[in-house]
């Protein structure tokens, strides 16, 4: 097998949704941080564009995006939607095509507009069609089709798991702390490519407190646990890393930040999505024999508090180097570029504590979760 290396990368600010960016179409979104990517690297045409997308248009966005960049038409680009699972199986997918010697430059990462996502509906001829009323949220299993599935799945989590809104509500602290500490540090500064005059994360609250969290209302009709707080904004954002082949590197005379090990998926109950994120964490550990106290940082997508709690009970030794500069709490999740985010974060910690192996997580809707195992070089 041949050896996967990513180069570095840079993403944009996360904007929230009908915020800094609410008339920056997706593809130009994701163009205006990829065409960054490309000249900080020097590259200029890759073997493959490989781009996760979760709300967008469809139509294969990626290429679209591609081309909004100005890349040159021979290079070919394709979609990844894995819901908030995309931009991480989109690296996962350029380590692929490395290993296996197909390519040689891939840039993968993640995109995603909910400000301009289109509105949907079914056609008169589906079994689902119910009048002319549109969707934002598609359908994740079968039988159910609701906008609130997702938070549903993370109260179900939270009550199957006996998690408490007091064990998360810490959680919700610690992420937007050591969000407030990365911004006015400038720790994540390297990887932030500044994008139609956007000049911070906008959903970072450096005032987060108890009182303010014990105020937030419960997002679900009869539910207990999840608030608005213990469960991410809905974001614009865009990110890409760079990822090439051991001959690249010599070729170009460059040296990588990290090489990829490997990745891993799973399934699980769709009706408790979060837990994915942890069981795909498992399965990469135990098939690359490694053990937590092996991985130097954690970078999972904080989609809810809830897959804080259950990070923390799994891997009760690696809190302190668990999502170092804060989460998706903070930051917020821009579903198709979420993964690239984490990547980008993940190296920064590595390099930061001059670690060995790192891994990252995402648990995405309908029960599927991406794991991707880092060696920093």
């Amino acid at each position: 097998m041949m050896k996967a290396y990513i180069l570095g990368g840079l993403r944009s600010y996360v904007g929230v949704v009908n915020g800094m960016y609410r008339h920056i179409p997706a593809e130009k979104l994701g163009a205006a941080v990829l065409r960054q990517v490309m000249d900080k690297y020097n590259i200029t045409e890759p073997d493959y564009i490989i781009a996760g997308n979760g709300v967008g248009a469809g139509g294969n966005i990626a290429r679209l995006m591609a081309l909004e960049a100005g890349v040159d038409c021979s290079v070919p680009a394709f979609t990844v939607d894995v819901q908030c699972g995309s931009g991480l199986e989109s690296i996962a997918v350029a380590a692929a095509k490395l290993h296996s010697g197909e390519a040689d430059c891939i840039i993968a990462g993640g995109f995603e507009s909910s400000s301009t996502q289109p509105r949907r509906g079914y056609n008169p001829n589906h079994p689902d069609y119910a009048g002319d009323g549109w969707y934002s949220v598609a359908k994740f299993m079968p039988d159910v089709h609701r906008e609130t599935v997702m938070l549903e799945g993370a109260e179900l989590a939270a009550q199957r798991e006996q998690i408490t809104k007091a064990e998360m509500d810490a959680w919700v602290l610690r992420s937007h702390r050591l969000a407030t500490e990365a911004r006015a540090s400038g720790a994540l500064q390297e990887i932030i490519a500044p994008v139609f005059g956007a000049e911070q994360d906008e959903g970072i609250r450096p005032r987060m407190s108890q009182r303010l969290l014990d105020r937030m209302p419960r997002v679900l009709e009869g539910g207990e646990l999840i608030t608005a707080a213990n469960s991410c904004l809905i974001n614009d954002g865009a990110a890409f890393v760079v990822l090439c082949s051991e001959k690249y590197l010599q070729e170009h005379g460059l040296k990588a930040q990290a090489r990829v090990v490997g990745s891993a998926a799973c399934g699980g109950d769709p009706l408790v999505s979060p837990r994915t994120a942890i069981t795909a964490l498992q399965k990469l550990l135990a098939k690359h024999g490694l053990t937590e106290q092996d991985i130097d940082d954690f970078e999972l997508n904080e989609a809810f508090a809830v897959i804080d709690v259950l990070f923390a009970r799994s891997f009760a030794q690696s809190v302190d180097k668990y999502n170092v500069f804060g989460g998706a709490l903070a930051y917020g999740h821009p579903y198709g570029a979420s993964g690239g985010i984490i990547t980008l974060h993940l190296l920064e910690a590595l390099k930061r504590c001059s670690g060995r192996y790192g891994a990252a997580s995402v648990a995405a809707a309908g029960g599927v979760g991406t794991a991707l195992l880092l060696e920093r070089v």
